[in-house]
């Protein structure tokens, strides 16, 4: 699919990629390209032909931050009025799973975006922060509520008063990472987990992708309350039929996604 200007997509086996594709600024995020990632991830969201989404940058690095030079003469005044962080938000809306494969750096916006996905997959070489304190600003994206909430406070503004760099072995320690690889092996091993993930059924998968949100910024007795919800719905499904009969015949299930 060649429709995009600042990305690059493709679909094998009911896994959809979408790389970030200019390399010669190391990905840098300027607008342009937040647009195309969450039309790209929408658009996959809604097609039959797609399980799971896999997100990746080109060339050295997966994003080395947003384009300094695209808001460096903005005023609160244009940010207000082209409100740029609306399409951010578009992407906590995305039902499928998202798995996001980091090398080299994911900083300032790099990281907002790979901490917005549902996993973050990193080779053991790349590296992670919030450099925005050092330029006079901040995470405006994101970056200091999802590190909070992963971190803690005390840990979060370590982070981020410092604008310090995080390996990718300290932020699988933290949570932040959920598997680390060798460089060579990243986009294998974020590929087989994707294709893992197409074998199981994209109901149950949508919906504990919701419970689980939920879980996260809620009361427990909210999150209890959908989690119920959401069990007793796929019992109308085709695809709970068809697990348990398997389960029942001793064979494996074919999940239609209905």
């Amino acid at each position: 699919m060649s429709d995009f200007t600042f990305i690059r997509t493709s679909v094998k086996d009911q896994v959809a990629s979408i790389q970030l594709d200019r390399p010669k600024v190391l990905n840098a995020l300027n607008r342009g390209m937040v647009t195309e990632v969450i039309t790209a991830m929408e658009m996959f969201d809604r097609s039959d032909d797609v399980k799971v989404m896999m997100l990746s940058g080109k060339g050295r690095a997966f994003a080395a931050g947003a384009d300094i030079d695209e808001m460096a003469g903005d005023g609160p005044i244009d940010f207000e009025m082209n409100n740029p962080f609306a399409d951010w938000d578009r992407i906590a809306k995305v039902k499928k799973p998202v798995i996001c494969a980091v090398h080299g750096f994911a900083l300032g916006g790099g990281f907002e975006l790979a901490l917005a996905c549902d996993m973050i997959f990193a080779a053991d070489t790349a590296a992670f922060g919030f450099p925005e304190v050092n330029i006079g600003v901040m995470p405006g994206a994101g970056g200091t509520q999802r590190l909070t909430k992963l971190l803690g406070k005390p840990q979060a503004l370590e982070w981020l008063w410092t604008g310090d760099k995080m390996s990718a072995r300290k932020a699988y320690d933290y949570g932040v990472v959920t598997r680390l690889t060798a460089p060579e092996l990243l986009f294998e091993e974020t590929e087989a987990f994707a294709r893992r993930l197409v074998k199981q059924p994209p109901l149950s998968l949508r919906l504990i992708k919701e419970a689980v949100d939920k879980a996260v910024d809620h009361p427990l007795d909210e999150g209890m309350q959908l989690e119920r919800k959401n069990f007793y719905l796929l019992f109308a499904s085709e695809d709970q039929k068809e697990g348990m009969n398997a389960f029942l015949e001793k064979r494996r299930p074919d999940f239609k996604g209905k």
